[in-house]
């Protein structure tokens, strides 16, 4: 069986690391060369670095910082935030990036996903999707979850998934830094409209949270930020509990 998957996640906003609760009220938290370096030696799986602003400013990448960055870890790492063009790939990917995370500048342009999928391959891409229920709908948000596009957020999974995205991290706005669980239902949601492997992002508050949602077999990994950057729930610590529990991981 394969082994489920713990990342953290770097939100980044001016060169620091940061957190909110639900998209808003964010709080600086540390500086990410640093957590960054924490997180490879702890036994994370992976890691993600999201430049928060960067799309809402239309700007690039802070690409200095994720030099910094890269190399300090080992473990495969996602880069997203301004990604808009094929070139924002190359310039991520030449400071270490090992995949692209592709949000609200995929909505604007979803051939991005093709273009990026035809010259790194579909591992390299991975769609990220911020979702937000309104009324009896899931709707896909970008710029930071500032901006309600209307779309639907399954109809647009399946066609990121058409276009040749690789992975998908599906955030949950309802839960995020909320800490009493992912969104269950979402997941199973988009569990049943897509093949793809799905990091799930958003309601991570204790060791259990991450059994419930490991118990759906279509779900790859756990994503979370707060918990790890403020040790609540040490990696190690999560990873031995969800062995004990039966669910395999990487000790």
């Amino acid at each position: 069986m394969i082994s489920k998957r713990i990342i953290p996640c770097l939100d980044v906003r001016d060169g620091r690391v940061v957190k909110g609760v639900n998209f808003e009220g964010v709080k600086d938290v540390a500086d990410p060369v640093a957590m960054a370096k924490k997180y490879n030696e702890a036994g994370a799986d992976e890691l993600v670095f999201y430049d928060i602003t960067a799309s809402s400013e239309a700007r690039g990448i802070f690409t200095d910082i994720l030099k910094e960055v890269a190399a300090q870890v080992f473990i495969p790492l996602t880069v997203g935030g301004g990604i808009n063009t094929i070139e924002d790939f190359d310039r991520v990917l030449k400071c270490g990036a090992d995949k692209v995370s592709v949000n609200s500048g995929a909505v604007r342009n979803p051939q991005l996903i093709q273009e990026g999928a035809l010259r790194y391959g579909s591992q390299c891409v991975v769609l990220s999707v911020d979702i937000k229920r309104v009324g009896d709908a899931w709707h896909v948000f970008t710029k930071g979850g500032r901006e309600d596009t209307g779309l639907d957020a399954l109809e647009w999974i399946v066609q990121g998934e058409t276009l040749g995205a690789g992975e998908l991290v599906i955030n949950s706005m309802d839960t995020d830094g909320v800490k009493n669980g992912f969104d269950l239902s979402l997941l199973q949601a988009v569990a049943e409209v897509t093949s793809l492997p799905i990091i799930a992002s958003g309601g991570a508050g204790k060791k259990a949270d991450f059994k419930a949602l490991f118990e759906n077999p279509q779900i790859d990994a756990g994503l979370a930020a707060s918990i790890f950057h403020y040790d609540e729930i040490p990696i190690p610590v999560l990873k031995k509990y969800l062995k004990d529990q039966g669910i395999p991981v990487r000790l």
